[in-house]
């Protein structure tokens, strides 16, 4: 009976430890205001593609979160995430795009189409 009850107690043990990945623990450190942790957690999926760590890079460019504030960055991530899907990236492109010139749009979609020729490798930062 005893080990019977060390091993429920073990097993609810272990299920309320879940582990977080990459995207969680990004995410957690952002809403602690962590932003270099942030980068260095989220950066890595938003090689991979991953739209959400994409747009979230792009919120941050524009908000000079972690980095320097730029709009292009900021257009050219968005731009990247809005592409695979991303609601929120498609409506931050909306407001970001009335505020740039002509010239950074342009800028900002050249980087966004030599970061994805480059299958995300060679993406400025």
């Amino acid at each position: 009976m005893k080990r019977l009850l060390i091993a429920a107690g073990l097993l609810a043990v272990s299920a309320s430890c879940v582990l977080a990945g990459p995207w969680e623990d990004g995410m957690a450190a952002y809403n602690r205001g962590d932003y270099v942790p942030t980068l260095q957690l989220v950066r890595p999926l938003a090689q991979q593609g991953n739209a959400r760590a994409q747009a979230l890079i792009g919120v941050m460019y524009r908000k000079g979160q972690g980095v320097a504030k730029s709009s292009k960055h900021a257009f050219m991530w968005l731009s990247l995430a809005s592409a695979k899907g991303d609601t929120k990236a498609k409506s931050e492109l909306r407001d970001m795009s009335q505020s740039m010139t002509p010239e950074e749009l342009a800028q900002a979609r050249e980087m966004m189409q030599a970061c994805e020729a480059s299958n995300y490798r060679s993406c400025e930062y």
